[in-house]
């Protein structure tokens, strides 16, 4: 099923028009014609059917036939990840994370970060596409670049963990967490945490966490972080 992606559908909608891209996307390299049907999602968990009636390179139209609202899951796994210092790094875990399932990500700017100014222009796109991609009806929640401070300050519900990788009593993750609760993890930089952050964390009720014995890249821990919690709860 090759699916589509317009925030502005609602479960009322009747009718849709697709922008210029997708409009030529679906009459040169899809091949559609009037009568065909396509399958088309807001990214707020709704799942439309509709049939083609006006194959415009410019401006396709299809009406509404049908729709179907995808399951929520019954928890909420929000990611606080440290930029990475190569953009394309954070791109990839921005689009294995949704494939696998998420709800929020945020970028924190930690004591070690080298890469202190996000552009976050493509990443919408990235979760898009990655959205598309896994057949998901909901599209992450990506919240602009905070500061560590700033970030680990705010009012949380559900378990809250730090993974770092100080010699400090820390417990697994796979075993700390628990199934249908809310969840948010920090994952630092190529630097790891600084020790003032890790305190601060603590103090803030957060937990240490390991994500086992090897030392991870920034990405590939936020991955297995993700791919953890979504393990527990199936």
């Amino acid at each position: 099923m090759q699916l589509f992606y317009n925030p502005d559908i609602s479960e009322i909608s009747t009718q849709l028009l697709f922008d210029k891209t997708e409009s030529r996307h679906i009459v040169k390299v899809l091949r559609k014609t009037v009568g065909d049907t396509l399958h088309i999602t807001n990214g707020k968990g709704w799942i439309f059917t509709a049939e083609l009636v006006t194959p415009n390179i410019n401006k396709c139209m299809a009406n509404i036939i049908s729709k179907e609202q995808q399951k929520p899951r019954n928890f909420n796994l929000h990611l606080a990840v440290a930029p990475t210092k190569m953009n394309d790094r954070y791109e990839w875990f921005l689009e294995k994370a949704t494939e696998i399932g998420i709800e929020s990500i945020t970028p924190i700017i930690c004591d070690h970060s080298e890469r202190k100014v996000v552009k976050t222009d493509r990443f919408d796109r990235i979760l898009q596409s990655a959205m598309k991609q896994s057949l998901n009806a909901y599209l992450p929640q990506l919240n602009a670049p905070v500061n560590f401070k700033d970030f680990i300050e705010q009012d949380f519900s559900g378990q809250l963990f730090i993974a770092h990788c100080e010699e400090t009593q820390k417990k697994s993750l796979k075993q700390a967490l628990a199934p249908k609760i809310d969840v948010t993890i920090l994952i630092g930089p190529e630097g790891d945490f600084s020790p003032k952050e890790i305190d601060l964390a603590l103090e803030n009720k957060f937990i240490p966490v390991t994500l086992g014995t090897t030392r991870l890249r920034t990405e590939t821990a936020a991955i297995v972080a993700c791919h953890s919690v979504a393990f527990s709860n199936e």
